[in-house]
């Protein structure tokens, strides 16, 4: 798959020229003749690298740039200009853009630093991976998201370092897969991936799990054990949910990674160990610093860098490719047939806010897959699954109808079906009355028959 490039300039003319000679070298080109028609494609699908004129009407090149860097921090621009300077150059590249040629350009100098920018944006393997054994890291994030993407970027520019990761974001957002990526992405793939949530342990067992034990230690240790650090030796531990973990165990965890090496619980020896730490919360840790139940020591050691994954209403296109995706995934547990969703139920579950995020669609997916009597999911299941307060806003129109048809239900059920006597309680002549009911399709005998039947007990007679 070709890489994909943006190309910023008010000339028709060199945006065709630059055009064909990044065509010919195996890129993907997509034009804008403005800095404001270039943020809108970018909005859209993400380049991996973008070239742009200085001078334009409108955003001008370093002002496209500004506002580049402030959504997509890897996206690399590069700033073509025949007005350039030595000092605009310095300047331009200590604001952190990637490359700034001066026109008319040299060719091959330009076609270099796109690879080179490519290259650094993680896009261009250098003729030594497939695009499909580069991006086996990702595949199990489902997006079409530009700021799940972007986040992608920077996990995939940061996965061969050693730097601790803190992954934060809402519970249910895909913080472990996030981590389960960064792993894969890593020189470390081949080595072990343990995961642990500090929050569903207590404090004594946690210190075990992670560290492990000597035996005797305590009652029952009648052998060594070993923990989570050494057992993860070589490869990634993620620490889930790290803002629930005790301040004494904080203590502990800090001295491990400064000395990298663990002491099991009731040893005297210690263990050497190489293991890259991901960790994670939904937690606000500036404020358990401040409020001292967080160590500052510890957090600086675990915040290298900071991915923060996006609620899923911040990535509402993403809602159907995941809705396809788990319920090929859940149809296949359930060994039923791959449902399809009613138009109105998709509609209905974008439109949704969705607090718990990824994870609380998953489960109201399959909460409708086990309910549902036909290969179609209605809205009504949706809305079932869905809290009232949850439940998205509908037209005046339609609320008023579901209005008007509940309330006759409710009226016809108290009078028995006797339309004479619902219509003087809703205040309404007996022609008008009985044209409410035709609208909504409702019979007065119906109520009758129901009334009938419950004072025979249920059984027709």
């Amino acid at each position: 798959m070709a890489t994909d490039i943006l190309l910023v300039d008010d000339d028709p003319d060199l945006l065709k020229l630059i055009g064909l000679r990044l065509t010919a070298a195996g890129y993907r080109v997509k034009s804008a003749e403005s800095g404001d028609a270039a943020l809108a494609q970018i909005a859209i699908a993400r380049p991996a690298v973008v070239v742009t004129d200085l001078r334009m009407p409108g955003l001008d090149g370093m002002q496209l740039f500004e506002q580049i860097n402030a959504l997509h921090p890897t996206l690399p621009v590069i700033i073509l200009t025949a007005h350039g300077t030595i000092p605009d150059a310095v300047a331009a590249t200590q604001r952190g853009v990637f490359g700034f040629l001066t026109k008319p350009f040299d060719p091959p100098e330009l076609l270099a630093k796109v690879a080179q920018a490519a290259a650094v944006a993680g896009e261009w393997q250098a003729g030594h991976e497939t695009t499909s054994d580069a991006d086996a890291w990702r595949a199990p994030i489902i997006t079409r998201s530009a700021k799940i993407d972007d986040l992608l970027r920077r996990a995939r520019l940061v996965a061969d370092s050693m730097a601790a990761v803190l992954v934060l974001g809402e519970s249910g957002t895909g913080k472990e897969l996030l981590a389960r990526a960064i792993h894969a992405a890593s020189n470390r793939a081949s080595k072990p991936f343990l995961a642990i949530n500090c929050a569903a342990i207590p404090e004594n067992l946690l210190e075990s799990e992670l560290f492990g034990y000597a035996k005797g230690a305590f009652t029952g240790a009648a052998a060594a054990q070993q923990g989570l650090f050494q057992a993860a030796n070589g490869g990634t531990l993620f620490l889930d949910e790290i803002g629930d973990m005790p301040l004494s165990l904080q203590a502990k965890l800090l001295r491990v990674l400064q000395e990298s090496a663990v002491r099991p619980v009731g040893s005297t020896q210690t263990t050497p160990i190489d293991v890259r730490i991901v960790s994670a919360t939904h937690r606000n840790l500036d404020q358990m610093r401040a409020d001292r139940s967080f160590r500052e020591d510890l957090f600086y050691r675990l915040n290298v860098v900071a991915l923060k994954l996006p609620a899923l209403a911040e990535r509402r296109e993403d809602i159907p490719l995941l809705v396809n995706h788990f319920l090929k995934k859940i149809a296949t547990r359930y060994r039923k047939p791959v449902p399809s969703v009613a138009p109105d139920a998709m509609a209905a579950m974008v439109a949704a806010p969705w607090p718990g995020n990824v994870r609380q669609l998953e489960n109201l997916l399959e909460q409708a897959v086990a309910l549902s009597t036909t290969n179609v999911i209605p809205l009504s299941l949706i809305r079932s699954g869905l809290d009232d307060a949850q439940a998205p806003l509908v037209s005046f129109e339609t609320a008023r109808k579901s209005f008007e048809r509940d309330y006759l239900v409710r009226i016809l059920k108290l009078t028995a079906g006797n339309a004479a006597q619902a219509a003087q309680l809703a205040g309404r002549n007996r022609t008008e009355f009985y044209k409410l009911l035709q609208r909504h399709n409702l019979e007065p005998s119906m109520f009758k028959e129901e009334a009938e039947l419950a004072a025979n007990g249920g059984a027709k007679n």
